[in-house]
């Protein structure tokens, strides 16, 4: 299954203007469940910070997240770091346009390596960590560059099959979403990871339970399928989500109210100890 080139084109369309790339990053927001319990958290985190912050967004993609986190305070300055170049550099321009580059910037950079020691108030990881088979290190990163007291805020396929794979081979893992390099984390094994790399307080969670779950074949799995076997699609697809989307909008409202026993998904949060 082909799906990043899906949201490479999604991309290009919605990059035409800022006010299209602006609409692009609120329907992904509305679309995806984990926008739902990341923008819930940040706003949670952001009301106990206060008015100043430094947060990095590591790996940040499209830059949406970058955007929802630069909303939540005007005095929040933002470094977002991705292995892509392209995307960085329609990032920084796009924040430029907006009048936003002097606290929101992009940079190229392999979270392996990146390490900026006590710089971030809060660190952001969404669907990341699964492209990564060196996780330690970049943990180990992670809680060197972040501040006393700071928080780590990750988003990632479990391995209850978050990753949707079905196929093993010398490439790796292969299924709905590719280029991962595991099934998805058990809970067990990334929190003793994270505690490894110096974390406490660590709070693992599912999501994506049974709602979330039928949400996402209806929101993702089964459009990005039509749109693999015909770009047609593209042309059927706002009448496809207002048909589906007020479903998909119930069932996401579902699993964020719902403590999950099991889930596709993980939301992890771990904190950096005060300095004694």
């Amino acid at each position: 299954m082909q799906y990043d080139p899906i949201k490479r084109s999604l991309g290009r369309v919605f990059n035409a203007t800022p006010g299209f790339r602006v609409l692009f990053y609120r329907l992904l927001n509305l679309l995806l469940l984990r926008s739902w319990y990341i923008r819930r958290e940040l706003k949670k985190w952001a009301s106990l910070q206060g008015s100043q912050a430094s947060i990095l967004d590591a790996g940040s993609g499209f830059g949406q997240y970058s955007w929802s986190m630069s909303r939540l305070g005007a005095g929040y300055r933002i470094l977002g770091v991705d292995v892509k170049e392209e995307q960085v550099a329609d990032c920084n321009w796009f924040f430029e346009t907006l009048g936003k580059g002097d606290r929101v910037t992009f940079k190229t950079a392999d979270l392996t390596i990146f390490d900026e020691p006590e710089s971030y108030d809060l660190i952001l990881s969404v669907d990341v960590m699964e492209h990564i088979e060196e996780d330690r290190k970049v943990f180990h990163n992670f809680f060197s560059s972040m501040a006393p007291g700071g928080m780590l805020l990750i988003s990632t396929p479990s391995d209850k099959g978050g990753s949707d794979a079905h196929e093993h081979g010398e490439e790796g893992i292969s299924g709905f979403i590719d280029e991962h390099v595991r099934d998805g984390y058990n809970m067990d094994d990334i929190r003793e990871k994270l505690e490894e790399a110096g974390f406490s307080e660590v709070d693992c969670r599912y999501s994506y339970g049974k709602p979330g779950h039928i949400s996402w074949l209806l929101s993702m799995k089964f459009p990005i399928t039509m749109l693999n076997k015909s770009k047609l699609f593209f042309v059927l697809l706002p009448f496809y989500y207002l048909v589906f989307w007020p479903l998909a909008a119930v069932l996401n409202r579902m699993d964020i109210s719902m403590q999950h026993k099991e889930g596709t998904g993980l939301i992890v949060k771990a904190h950096k100890p005060m300095q004694k």
